[in-house]
């Protein structure tokens, strides 16, 4: 007896389910790639190669070398920003609203530590060209929105919230992007360890609160 030849749904789906993990395959290499040389040094030679396929895949799913490292911009951000848009952080108070903030962004990055090094090539090779087409903006925006309500509501401290909102960003990623350096130092232990990446969390968060919040007057006496 002749076997059925399967519904076209589920024929169609299944095509779906294995280009949607090639891609992904596609991707992981890419994010690799791009981590340890940026966009101009990359090459899409290497990638196909950590992925056994053909370079020709590359083209087909993402036309280009450039519309790939869009694509790796895009999923490298998509975990943070999905957490943030589930926090409801205007429910919350400015401060319990930053540390909320805080934890997801330090917790996405410990999950993709290859994220602020890609980000720091894309700022020094790009000039931010392909950050500004990224979902990054509207991550940097909730921050700066926190700040600038913490400011208003007179919880944090007359602040610069653009400003600030660079610098806190900077406490929380040079421990990635510095991280090569920072492991020569004597005193270095296994960075990216569960137990340092916890630890940078609670001092960056720690450090970061201390530093908005409204200086409270010591009274005398």
């Amino acid at each position: 007896m002749a076997r059925q030849a399967k519904p076209e749904k589920v024929q169609s789906a299944k095509k779906f389910r294995d280009a949607e993990a090639t891609q992904a395959i596609i991707l992981a290499a890419a994010e690799a790639e791009f981590a340890q040389h940026g966009l101009m040094a990359a090459r899409t030679e290497a990638i196909a190669a950590k992925t056994g396929m053909a370079k020709s895949m590359i083209y087909y799913y993402f036309k280009d070398k450039e519309g790939l490292y869009q694509a790796v911009l895009e999923r490298s951000h998509a975990d943070l920003l999905q957490t943030t848009q589930q926090l409801d952080l205007e429910e919350l108070s400015p401060e319990a609203a930053l540390e909320k903030f805080l934890m997801a962004l330090l917790d996405c990055v410990a999950r993709n530590p290859k994220l602020p090094t890609i980000m720091f090539h894309e700022a020094v090779q790009n000039q931010g060209k392909y950050y500004k087409r990224s979902s990054s903006l509207s991550i940097d925006t909730t921050l700066v929105n926190i700040l600038e309500r913490g400011v208003a509501l007179g919880v944090f401290r007359k602040l610069d919230p653009f400003v600030s909102a660079i610098n806190i960003m900077g406490s929380c990623l040079f421990y990635f992007i510095g991280a090569g350096n920072i492991q020569q130092h004597p005193q270095a232990k296994r960075l990216l360890s569960k137990a340092m990446l916890e630890k940078h969390t609670q001092e960056a968060i720690a450090f970061i609160l201390a530093g908005v919040r409204k200086s409270r007057k010591i009274e005398q006496t």
